[in-house]
């Protein structure tokens, strides 16, 4: 399974995106600070998750989401009361 998923900083009000084919496994190197982007950042809390079978399909949606600020806000504002 591939996952696209929403991390926010428990430090900071800033959100990452990004994907994966082991959620638990990259939720932990975000927190241990073995990601680039959201290194020295604080913990970071999932807060909204993608299923795909296909990796290609959790790419693109990554690349929607972070490339297209119209994705971004329309999950933002489905997710409201989530993301608070």
């Amino acid at each position: 399974m591939n996952y696209v998923y929403l991390l926010k900083s428990k430090k900071y009000n800033k959100f990452y995106i990004g994907y994966t084919n082991d959620l638990k496994r990259r939720i932990a190197e975000h927190n241990s600070n073995k990601s680039f982007y959201t290194k020295n950042k604080g913990l970071w809390e999932i807060r909204y998750y993608e299923a795909f079978y296909s990796k290609e399909d959790a790419f693109n949606r990554e690349k929607q989401l972070k490339k297209h600020a119209r994705g971004m806000q329309e999950l933002k504002k489905r997710l409201l009361n989530s993301l608070s």
